[in-house]
């Protein structure tokens, strides 16, 4: 398989201490993800960062979502602004763009797309956590949308590593190239 850079973008999603914070130890993960990070703009591919917040209030969740009815009181007490920080490891370089999603798809409520056309990417690299959030979802939503797909799986973690396995060795070579961060950096 050989790496086109010049239509590619490394996702780097939901990377925010409020979301990590749920995981027992993400030092290897942020190692693991910055090192991604520094990669790509080694090789000029554009590095695009996803987060997930809300209005004061949460207004954007619906009673009918249930997963996010389940935190919605939580939400209320978050500052939205703290929930928007990106891991201090791994923050943007200056130019660097960051958008913001509402669901947990990283095209849902976003302008990712915008952005994706505007640099004529058709390639995505995945990282982030949740696997079974964001990175699911994520993927389902870009290939329907014809985007080729890499999912670094060592890039991406879950609180159910048995999930996470699942999704990387089975679900996911559907529809993406499914690498280890040091195999794709051999590409």
């Amino acid at each position: 398989m050989e790496q086109n850079t010049q239509h590619s973008a490394l996702l780097v999603m939901d990377m925010q201490p409020t979301i990590l914070r749920r995981f027992n130890d993400t030092s290897l993960l942020v190692n693991k993800v910055s090192d991604a990070i520094a990669f790509a703009r080694h090789r000029q591919i554009p590095v695009i960062y996803v987060t997930v917040g809300f209005r004061s209030g949460a207004p954007e969740i619906s009673a009918n979502n249930k997963g996010f009815t389940a935190s919605k009181q939580q939400m209320l007490a978050v500052d939205m602004d703290e929930m928007l920080k990106i891991h201090p490891a791994l923050l943007p370089a200056v130019g660097e763009i960051t958008v913001i999603k509402r669901r947990i798809s990283a095209f849902t409520g976003s302008d990712l797309e915008v952005v994706l056309r505007a640099f004529n990417i058709n390639h995505l690299i995945l990282t982030g956590v949740a696997t079974s959030g964001v990175v699911l979802s994520t993927v389902r939503e870009a290939a329907d949308k014809d985007y080729r797909l890499t999912v670094l799986s060592d890039c991406c973690a879950d609180a159910d590593e048995e999930v996470h396995r699942v999704l990387t060795t089975k679900v996911f070579t559907r529809q993406a190239d499914v690498l280890m961060l040091e195999e794709w950096k051999q590409l």
